[in-house]
């Protein structure tokens, strides 16, 4: 009996503790360090970032000298004869008679052949080979400008990411608040339910005593029965935007997550000090401009590649060149090699398509320049609508407070008059009514405050 009771509590811990790890309590800092490990927007950023990072050390290999080695194999079908066989006779005429003889001597087919192989050249298999080296002496200010223009690109990286990082935090943020919003929200549904369950209950009592008619209590079956249908959809909009929330942070959609403020009752929604707009501080810390500033700075370190290609290229070249054969010391069947050293000049003269690739890279220099100036001007209107935004949203606060005070005051009003019997009972469900729809203004006011001070943060470039 004891190992039975003991079994029996055993599992009822295990099923406890099994409840509190399914629940995942998750702060907004643990979220966003979530979706930020998670994001494959992110992933791809660090990627591009080493890409750049290679792409500047490739270009920093052009300071130095390229070494190569080439080497080949050549199979030829015939040999080279250096005496044709044309040009041997096939007859001796001499200029006496010899006796028994006359003065024709024939010349047999193999001291033709012979004379015919002492011109022969062995070409059927060729061998060659060599290592080049090539340093680069003046180039244009072609590799000073695209090392530079590396450099730039890396940094152009490493502020993109930090954009789409900005992004992310900005998504994040949005679907926690979204969540504590409708959190708070099905809190409400729930209360106002319980309101109309004691009211059909009272309401319930009073028909069977004769003070009410079935209308009435009908009525508030209907209302009721409106209420938990309020309440259903808070629960699956409270489901889905938790879906939603894991889905940006890389969990599993299926996850039970719970959130560190989903039961706040009050938001913090301070005035800061410092909320006005600075626009001269946004133009500093806003990496879409520093992104900008970067690909203007690149496009004008490609104009002067473009230059370049006006210029004269100056590169010393040695190299190391070995065949088999061989002619260094006559004709030999052997390796022999030899090395060599110059200074190589290539002066260009196409100076037509030289000035078109010069032309296009100065008028998309032009356009990064337009595109930088664009962004200010939208950057600066986007900071004082989102500062517009942030006051607004204040007075609908205060508004939204009054109104919450107001409602809680007249259910308060009408439920007494209610009790007394002084007081319909569908002015008593317009009191609920009201008192629902102004704390669920006031939910959305404070969610909304938040939320302004994301965006105005983010339009700032502030940290968020």
């Amino acid at each position: 009996m004891i190992k039975k009771s003991l079994a029996i509590i055993s599992i009822f811990i295990f099923a406890c503790i099994s409840s509190v790890t399914a629940q995942q309590l998750l702060s907004l800092e643990q979220c966003r360090q979530l979706a930020i490990e998670n994001n494959k927007t992110l992933k791809i950023a660090t990627e591009e970032e080493r890409v750049a990072y290679y792409n500047k050390k490739e270009a920093l290999s052009k300071y130095f000298p390229e070494i190569q080695f080439v080497g080949g194999y050549l199979h030829n079908q015939k040999n080279l004869y250096l005496i044709p066989s044309s040009a041997i006779p096939s007859s001796i005429t001499l200029p006496i008679e010899i006796p028994n003889i006359g003065n024709t001597i024939p010349v047999s087919d193999e001291v033709r052949n012979a004379i015919h192989n002492v011109g022969k050249v062995d070409i059927k298999n060729i061998w060659a080979g060599g290592f080049n080296l090539t340093q680069p002496i003046f180039m244009g200010g072609k590799i000073v400008a695209y090392n530079d223009l590396r450099s730039y690109a890396e940094e152009l990286a490493k502020t993109m990411k930090e954009t789409k990082m900005t992004d992310v935090i900005v998504e994040v943020d949005n679907a926690y608040w979204q969540v504590v919003s409708v959190a708070n929200k099905k809190k409400l549904a729930e209360s106002y339910v319980e309101l109309m369950q004691k009211m059909d209950s009272d309401i319930s009592a009073m028909e069977q005593e004769g003070v009410v008619t079935k209308a009435d209590r009908l009525s508030v079956n209907v209302k009721l029965n409106e209420a938990e249908m309020t309440l259903t959809k808070a629960e699956n909009g409270l489901s889905l935007a938790k879906m939603l929330l894991s889905q940006i942070c890389g969990l599993d959609i299926s996850d039970a997550i719970t959130l560190q403020d989903e039961n706040i009752s009050n938001v913090d929604v301070s005035k800061e000090a410092d909320a006005m707009p600075n626009v001269d501080e946004a133009l500093v810390n806003r990496t879409e401009i520093r992104s900008l500033e970067l690909a203007t700075k690149i496009y004008e370190k490609q104009e002067k590649i473009a230059l370049a290609d006006f210029m004269p290229n100056l590169a010393f070249t040695a190299n190391y060149l070995w065949t088999n054969p061989n002619l260094f010391d006559g004709y030999e069947k052997k390796f022999g090699g030899m090395w060599n050293v110059g200074v190589v000049l290539k002066v260009p003269l196409n100076f037509f398509s030289n000035s078109s690739k010069l032309n296009a890279a100065k008028a998309e220099t032009r356009i990064k320049k337009y595109e930088l100036a664009d962004a200010k001007e939208k950057i600066t209107l986007q900071i004082n609508q989102s500062a517009y935004k942030l006051n607004e949203a204040y007075k609908k606060l205060a508004m939204a407070k009054k109104n919450s005070e107001k409602a809680d005051e007249n259910l308060r009003y009408a439920n007494v008059g209610f009790d007394e019997g002084v007081i319909a009972s569908s002015d008593v469900m317009t009191a609920h009514t009201a008192w629902l729809a102004a704390h669920s203004d006031l939910i959305d006011a404070q969610i909304d405050i938040v939320l302004c001070k994301i965006y105005l943060n983010k339009a700032l470039g502030r940290k968020l």
